[in-house]
């Protein structure tokens, strides 16, 4: 089961299991309220059957009652009187005629023991009910899940026949764009040159998806993330040679997937690089858990929107680089976050959970 499947089958399961299992203890509840005031009832009356069987001169056949005759007056006296404490049940009765009263108190350890029984069957109950619905919501959200998986699969065989059927005409512009800047200066021809520049967005975007659809069936295993730096930065020192890249030495690893990682970095360091001053810099660093990816270019007015999907600063760019990158993370359990000046530079952090 893929990422977003597990995703959308424990949002189904927990919706409908959770609202039953609340269900089923609730009603086990009210269901022990409604036993317990029954058996506190039953408890009542026996204490009257017994009152009437003294007063009729029968030996009464409970052991666990007793009562005194007390000669005094009680103020707003009811029949209903009925008080409990934690070891006794206690009831007054009017003894006869001529006054007085008989007090009789009636031991709890019966109640308590019965009170028990009762809580240990309702919970028997619940559990075994709660049991019961789990494995048929397992069953339900398996079945709801098999139309979205249906979708899914088709969509993204489409997405896969798609990228692999654009591979072959834009690897034939790259390797006719680059036919034409031998023959002649690209930079000073602007038609040429926008379309070089489009053609390499296209490409970028191009190697962004094809890695996007490996998201849920990446390999993870541990890599030097310092070694995977240095290979993308070789690759971009070569093309910005008016930059300076600096990047740690000391080893670091993360459980990752270096395809992923690569392109995570490809896209970070390419930012860096396009929208960076004249001689800047870029600083590739480990602090703590974290990955920082430093520059001293032109900066990004709002900093926390660049991993929304579509948005861009700056022109001729679509915005899905960055989107991609940061669902790219979230499949590697990796947070990444920026802060940035405008006029001052950027830095972008990725933090690794999973070392």
């Amino acid at each position: 089961m893929l990422k977003h499947e597990k995703k959308a089958f424990l949002k189904f399961f927990f919706t409908y299991f959770g609202s039953i299992a609340l269900l089923i203890l609730a009603s086990g509840f009210f269901y022990f309220q409604e036993k317990e005031k029954e058996m506190l009832q039953i408890e009542h009356f026996s204490m009257i059957e017994f009152i009437r069987q003294v007063k009729m001169g029968d030996t009464p056949t409970t052991n666990n009652i007793s009562y005194t005759i007390l000669d005094i007056e009680l103020p707003n006296f009811t029949m209903s009187n009925f008080s409990a404490n934690n070891e006794y049940f206690e009831k007054y009765m009017p003894y006869s005629w001529k006054g007085g009263y008989m007090f009789v108190k009636k031991n709890k350890k019966e109640f308590y023991k019965n009170l028990l029984n009762l809580k240990l069957k309702v919970i028997s109950i619940q559990l075994t009910l709660i049991i019961l619905f789990a494995i048929l919501s397992y069953f339900l959200s398996l079945r709801a899940l098999r139309p979205m998986q249906e979708a899914i699969t088709k969509l993204d065989n489409f997405s896969k026949d798609l990228i692999h059927d654009l591979n072959t005409p834009i690897t034939s512009i790259l390797l006719n764009m680059k036919i034409l800047e031998k023959n002649q200066n690209i930079d000073e021809n602007k038609p040429l040159a926008r379309i070089k520049k489009n053609v390499e967005n296209i490409s970028e975007l191009h190697n962004n998806l094809t890695t996007l659809l490996q998201e849920d069936t990446m390999q993870i295993q541990k890599e030097n993330i310092i070694s995977i730096v240095k290979d993308v930065v070789i690759t971009h020192q070569k093309i910005y040679t008016n930059l300076e890249y600096t990047v740690d030495t000391k080893d670091f690893f993360a459980n990752i997937n270096k395809n992923a990682f690569t392109q995570i970095l490809t896209n970070l360091i390419s930012n860096a690089s396009k929208y960076n001053k004249e001689d800047g810099y870029i600083k590739i660093y480990i602090e703590d858990k974290t990955l920082h990816v430093e520059d001293n270019g032109i900066g990004i007015k709002n900093p926390d929107e660049i991993f929304n999907r579509s948005y861009t600063e700056q022109k001729n760019t679509t915005g899905l680089g960055l989107d991609i990158t940061k669902r790219l993370c979230e499949a590697m359990d990796i947070n990444i976050s920026a802060t940035s000046h405008v006029g001052n530079g950027t830095t972008v952090s990725l933090e690794f959970k999973d070392l």
